[in-house]
């Protein structure tokens, strides 16, 4: 358990930043009272899966894309409020989560979460490899509060509560099978949230989404285009263009940010064989070194090699980089 408890009061920010980032994923964390912030969280393993209990004062989280960038692991996180409320926001979509709503969020993009007063929250994080359901449909489910009133959400609700509360002292045969079972609801649970929404494949969000999987899975091609990937979905690049105009983003910018961001998580990543910047860039598809490089300080004010000297020297691997 980490506690803010003992902690003189002009140092429980940083320390509960710093707690929040060890034990979730690297956030920042932003107290939003004036008094003395108070805090705690109480983590135990389940085999694979993590099972938290954040109970703190109110605040703001943000997982910001060069959080992201650092970070060696990002799994997928449900949330299940037990106290208080939240305001998550992902994916472009903003979800008022109550006592007992469920939410699912993806650590490997952009969030943020609004608790405006004191509250309590069990938080299970698996790795996204344990779960079958698809890229396009777990991103069909995030941003959105699952209500647990009826339905599947009200056989899980339980499920999950008590074992928040009893996640640790299984023998590891026994922890095995209850992380299984967890991940087999997971699954399901994104599998009905998805069909209750009746979202189409070839609807405008979902085609969005279809597009920013064939972004991901071709990342490494230099040829990749906004009209080859018009060209893969069978619409036009004018349509194509207009379904992102409400993204906040462009085709071109999507790519160029997604490269950036692989290039600099791998240069973060500890090896005693670290491939070259040129390397790097090439595997994530930067034809020009000179290019690269100019877009990766753009980005990150620094240049390549600075950023991958200050990961490799950072004391623990997954928290943020020391401005100072």
């Amino acid at each position: 358990m980490l506690t803010t408890a003992d902690v003189p009061d002009r140092d429980r920010t940083a320390f509960w930043n710093e707690a929040v980032s060890r034990t979730l994923v690297p956030m920042e964390v932003s107290p939003r009272g004036d008094g003395p912030f108070d805090g705690r969280i109480v983590t135990d393993r389940l085999a694979y899966l993590q099972v938290s209990t954040v109970e703190a004062d109110a605040q703001r989280v943000s997982r910001t894309r060069a959080l992201i960038s650092r970070s060696s692991q990002a799994p997928v996180a449900v949330g299940v409020q037990r106290s208080g409320t939240a305001t998550l926001v992902q994916d472009g979509r903003r979800a008022e989560v109550g006592e007992g709503d469920l939410v699912v969020y993806d650590t490997t993009r952009p969030y943020s979460i609004d608790y405006p007063q004191r509250f309590t929250t069990h938080v299970f994080q698996l790795p996204r490899r344990t779960l079958s359901a698809s890229d396009t449909a777990l991103r069909s489910v995030t941003g959105n509060a699952i209500r647990t009133g009826d339905g599947f959400g009200a056989i899980l609700l339980p499920f999950l509560t008590t074992l928040a509360s009893s996640a640790d002292g299984h023998p590891p045969a026994v922890a095995n099978r209850l992380a299984g079972m967890v991940v087999e609801l997971f699954d399901t649970l994104i599998t009905e949230e998805t069909r209750s929404r009746g979202r189409e494949a070839d609807t405008p969000n979902h085609l969005v989404q279809r597009v920013r999987d064939h972004i991901d899975r071709n990342l490494g091609d230099p040829d990749l285009s906004p009209e080859r990937i018009a060209r893969a979905h069978g619409i036009s690049a004018r349509y194509l263009h207009r379904m992102f105009e409400g993204e906040g983003t462009t085709i071109g910018r999507l790519i160029r940010q997604r490269r950036l961001e692989e290039c600099g998580r791998e240069l973060a990543r500890r090896s005693r064989t670290a491939p070259t910047v040129s390397a790097v860039a090439q595997r994530w598809g930067f034809v020009s070194p000179a290019h690269f490089s100019r877009a990766f300080r753009a980005a990150y004010g620094v240049s390549p090699r600075e950023w991958r000297d200050r990961c490799a020297g950072r004391p623990e691997a997954g928290l943020p980089l020391s401005t100072g």
